[in-house]
């Protein structure tokens, strides 16, 4: 018999089987796809020789997070940092590009007045980034470790994400660009999930950067693989699992959505554990669009073309109108629209003289509607001339997503609402979530504590569960390569 089977091979399910791995079990991983690494995969989806990433595509916490710290992920996965983390284009009216680099004094000095207050509110923070990261990346219900470090931390997510989060502020740029940000948590504005989550990848977008896979974020999970395998671990791809009673393990890990575990489950779920799990509500969706370009981006502000990711939707306030448009589940007029250009860095993903660009906007959850002009409209007015150099695109609506992913139901990536209560119990509220009450049932995934994002610490967590309860081994093995 096999000591661990696990369902799903995204970074989280990895995570944990190379874990269980390292420490002597026997782990078996059943993938439905005929590709492993879920959340993190790249593919040639729009055009041979453009390689795109299928969902994530920066990784603010892929050299952050103390699992992929742990498991040495720099010295397996070869990286480009860009000098700009972000960068939030405005027209001259409202001030100008807001343009985030790694050096937050750089940052500041080209933010004017506001520039005292940027530094106010994120020095403090990313001077402590590795702190942060092991904050935010646990359960909120464990005691922190550095609480000095959490409280600063608090307090500026409270003011960021209350009604006086413009107070510290004269401009429109520092304020935009704190929101481009926040937006990627697809909550609210203000509130203090979106702000929370902002202000950690904000923390690491001046500490070390928003780092970039070479070869796509495929790399982050083929290393992942090459380590289990390397320990014994076997991956079946093209299996898709229905049900519980097809795995036959000493301990089952399942990177599934908690709708899915009680399908899965079946009988065998105990009541008030189920309607535990019916409480967890979904989010918002997202609709992707992928470019095959035969030239860079035209952007009107030159230096938008040195930044891994860009943040499109204008000011602060149009992007929390257009946000507080989709969570009332209706298409935003001028949405927000989150881009990524790695071909600039990458030159693997794109043929030579050409780029792949990669972007996704919020949508009402289900949504059927293809976003491939509004991404474009969106794109065009900042980048003049933009139509011109598109050779092919591709559209995944967020019905699609689902259909792809069942973990992201209604086309939401993040595999549940950023709303508090669900910050707090994720998916139930507890000190060890990933432990269910069936017998030797793991759930692992971004679904769980501590959420989305590719960090693998949900996996980490779970595999350190098992460990200590089913096979009574108190301690975490080394991963280092």
């Amino acid at each position: 018999m096999t000591d661990v089977e696990v369902v799903g091979s995204g970074p989280n399910a990895l995570a944990a089987a190379v874990t269980l791995a390292r420490a002597g079990l026997s782990v078996r991983v059943f993938e439905r796809m005929a590709q492993l690494g879920g959340g993190a995969r790249t593919a040639e989806t729009v055009a041979p020789g453009f390689r795109h990433d299928t969902c994530s595509a920066v990784h603010p916490l892929a050299l952050a997070s103390p699992f992929f710290r742990a498991f040495g992920l720099a010295r397996r996965v070869e990286f480009v940092t860009p000098e700009i983390s972000f960068a939030h284009p405005l027209s001259p009216a409202d001030g100008g590009s807001g343009i985030a680099y790694r050096d937050l004094e750089r940052t500041v000095d080209g933010l004017g007045r506001d520039g005292a207050a940027y530094r106010r509110l994120i020095a403090p923070l990313a001077s402590r980034a590795r702190e942060i990261a092991r904050f935010t990346g646990s359960p909120l219900l464990r005691v922190p470790p550095h609480p000095l470090v959490t409280a600063r931390f608090g307090v500026r997510a409270l003011v960021q994400g209350s009604a006086a989060w413009d107070a510290p502020f004269t401009g429109a740029v520092a304020p935009a660009m704190i929101t481009g940000v926040a937006a990627h948590a697809i909550a609210p504005q203000p509130s203090l999930v979106a702000a929370a989550a902002g202000l950690a990848l904000q923390t690491h977008a001046h500490a070390g950067g928003w780092p970039i896979p070479i070869g796509g974020s495929q790399a982050i999970s083929d290393a992942l693989a090459d380590d289990l395998r390397a320990h014994g671990g076997e991956i079946v791809l093209d299996h898709e699992i229905t049900s519980l009673e097809e795995l036959h393990a000493r301990a089952v890990v399942l990177d599934v959505t908690p709708r899915a575990l009680v399908r899965l489950a079946g009988e065998r779920m105990p009541g008030p554990y189920r309607r535990r799990l019916e409480r967890f509500r979904y989010g918002s969706g997202s609709a992707k669009v992928q470019f095959a370009l035969s030239g860079p981006v035209p952007w009107a502000d030159e230096r938008i073309a040195g930044a891994g990711t860009v943040h499109i939707g204008g000011t602060r306030a149009r992007i929390a109108a257009a946000e507080r448009d989709v969570l009332a589940g209706r298409h935003a007029a001028s949405p927000y629209v989150l881009v990524s250009q790695p071909s600039v860095f990458d030159s693997t993903r794109a043929p030579e003289g050409h780029h792949a660009l990669w972007a996704y906007t919020h949508v009402p959850a289900g949504s059927t509607v293809d976003q491939t002009e509004a991404v474009i409209r969106a794109i065009e007015n900042v980048a003049p001339g933009f139509r011109d150099v598109i050779i092919a695109s591709h559209s995944t609506t967020a019905a699609q997503l689902e259909a792809d992913n069942p973990n992201y139901i209604g086309g939401d990536i993040a595999a549940g609402a950023a709303t508090l209560r669900q910050l707090l119990a994720r998916p139930v509220l507890s000190t060890e979530p990933w432990r269910t009450p069936l017998p030797g049932v793991y759930l692992c995934g971004a679904a769980t504590s501590p959420g989305p994002g590719v960090h693998g610490q949900s996996g980490w967590f779970t595999a350190r569960s098992v460990l200590r309860h089913e096979f009574g081994m108190p301690h975490t093995p080394s991963l280092a390569p």
